[in-house]
């Protein structure tokens, strides 16, 4: 691992392109100076009970990286909640030829430990990732009832919800989540002022 300042360098795939983190005290310093941006890219339900002030909304599982890179060599600053997702979309970035980008480490969950502050709101009762997973849960259980007491084509219920999990684990796209995400019930008050708006989380 080599250091420089406060960055850190990280090797993730593939092998040879590096994922730079930056800790919470670096990023807070780089927004306030206007020399960087922080990008949310959790989903809608989690900014919704929380977020960091002044940071743009850019969800990773619709993520688009042509907004960010028509901003040039701007310093960007992906965060989810633990630093995980941030780094994934700071991978497809850098893939989609970004520049000058990072990963902030740890998450919302360092920048809150080591007291910066964030914005509050009020999130659904039930997260969208447990929603998709009690939709998917009883429409399996359901298909496969009706195909062993009604009829045998009725098993190409779960075969779908089982495709559409493999399709959003290779894409990072769950279609059933941003369904769900534009549903009344997850209609939230968050951030004043975000980017781009949109909702399957570590």
């Amino acid at each position: 691992m080599t250091t420089a300042t406060t960055a850190t360098t990280t090797s993730t795939a593939p092998a040879e392109e590096a994922a730079l983190e930056v800790d919470p005290a670096t990023a807070r310093r780089w927004a306030a100076a206007g020399d960087a941006t922080i990008v949310d890219v959790r989903e809608a339900d989690e900014r919704a009970a929380e977020w960091i002030e002044g940071s743009e909304f850019n969800p990773l599982s619709t993520f688009d990286p042509a907004p960010l890179l028509a901003r040039g060599d701007r310093k960007l600053v992906f965060h989810c909640r633990s630093g995980r997702r941030s780094l994934d979309a700071l991978g497809r970035y850098q893939a989609a030829g970004g520049r000058n980008a990072f990963s902030l480490a740890g998450g919302i969950a360092a920048w809150k430990q080591a007291a910066m502050p964030v914005g509050t709101g009020k999130a659904p009762p039930i997260s969208l990732m447990r929603q998709v997973q009690i939709v998917i849960g009883f429409m399996v259980l359901v298909g496969c009832a009706l195909t062993l007491w009604v009829n045998p084509w009725f098993l190409i219920m779960p075969a779908f919800f089982g495709a559409g999990l493999l399709f959003a684990g290779l894409s990072g796209t769950c279609g059933l989540a941003v369904v769900l995400s534009a549903m009344p019930w997850n209609r939230y008050e968050g951030p004043k002022s975000e980017g781009p708006r949109s909702s399957c989380s570590v």
